[in-house]
């Protein structure tokens, strides 16, 4: 069989871009997989797949014939921002080992915020010996902002460890050992009642800025919060006003609106927030390339597509 030219599309350094590039050649040997700015005019015009990671959205407009785009990461926001709809399908990646690894970090800070470790980080720094109350899992409750795949494989396992977990959706959904809610009642449900707040949200235009001023003044007082989704789903000015008021005890952010954090940046120094560097789910690239590779072929084989984002909705 001929190759066919697929762009891979991306905002990688020229190693990554190269590694990625390599993994997905080697599974898909009967494609010619091509770094953006090796391709030729003429294979710009040819081209109706493509495989990005994070690119420029210019640089697929030089692409005028794609029919879809397949994502290595679940991410896609910067794709549907502006006022053009993009005039191809975009697939995001759904990688079961994409949800483990994003549960397993959401157990693991939760555990931290769960047994009090900012508090006797701060109490070893005064070398203060005062042991807390401990509090059972089961009378802490734990709501997940986001239940698509990442969030109910996340709130399952939180489940599993015996918190009392509460999810929070657009439309209803339906999860055994957690109460589902949906709507603005439910939001605010959520909110007043969680003492560790997940944000697993997709980044839209609805959810840009919801956990800003009025929605975080509706925790309760002492509520902690995880923010691995989006950084501009919350905004900072009033995180860091929640914070100082002591409405919200401490913030574990993992994502930011600039990133990396900028080193002058407030989070950095806040005694009641831990940064992380965009760490909590990374990639796997043998996983991911199996799952775009297997998707590329049931495409030239089968003439199926897999499951396209709505770009109304944003997911």
């Amino acid at each position: 069989m001929t190759s066919v030219i697929i762009p891979f599309v991306s905002s990688l350094n020229t190693q990554e871009e190269q590694d990625w590039v390599k993994a997905l050649s080697s599974a898909l040997p009967n494609e010619s997989i091509t770094p953006f700015s090796k391709l030729s005019k003429q294979q710009k015009q040819t081209a109706e797949i493509a495989i990005i990671a994070n690119p420029n959205p210019d640089d697929l407009k030089q692409l005028p014939n794609l029919v879809w785009v397949h994502s290595v990461w679940a991410g896609v926001e910067k794709l549907l921002q502006g006022n053009a709809t993009p005039n191809y399908s975009i697939v995001r990646l759904i990688d079961p080992e994409l949800s483990r690894t994003m549960s397993e970090a959401v157990l693991a800070w939760s555990l931290y915020l769960h047994r009090n470790m900012p508090d006797y980080r701060m109490q070893q720094a005064k070398a203060v010996w005062n042991p807390l109350p401990y509090v059972p899992a089961s009378e802490r409750k734990i709501g997940v902002l986001g239940l698509g795949e990442l969030g109910q494989a996340s709130a399952k396992l939180l489940s599993s460890f015996g918190f009392s977990v509460m999810g929070w959706s657009r439309s209803a959904k339906d999860i055994a050992g957690v109460e589902c809610l949906n709507g603005q009642d439910g939001l605010d449900d959520l909110l007043s009642q969680s003492d560790i707040l997940v944000c697993l949200l997709p980044q839209t235009p609805e959810t840009e800025g919801l956990l800003g001023h009025e929605n975080l003044s509706k925790l309760k007082p002492g509520a902690q919060l995880i923010n691995f989704a989006r950084g501009k789903i919350v905004d900072e000015d009033a995180l860091l006003h929640e914070l100082n008021v002591g409405r919200i005890h401490h913030a574990v952010l993992d994502v930011f609106q600039y990133e990396p954090l900028p080193r002058s940046h407030t989070f950095w120094t806040h005694p009641n927030i831990t940064v992380l560097p965009h760490i909590s789910a990374p990639t796997t690239v043998e996983s991911a390339v199996s799952i775009v590779a297997q998707n590329i072929r049931n495409y030239r084989h089968l003439n199926m597509l897999p499951a396209t984002v709505d770009v109304q909705l944003g997911y």
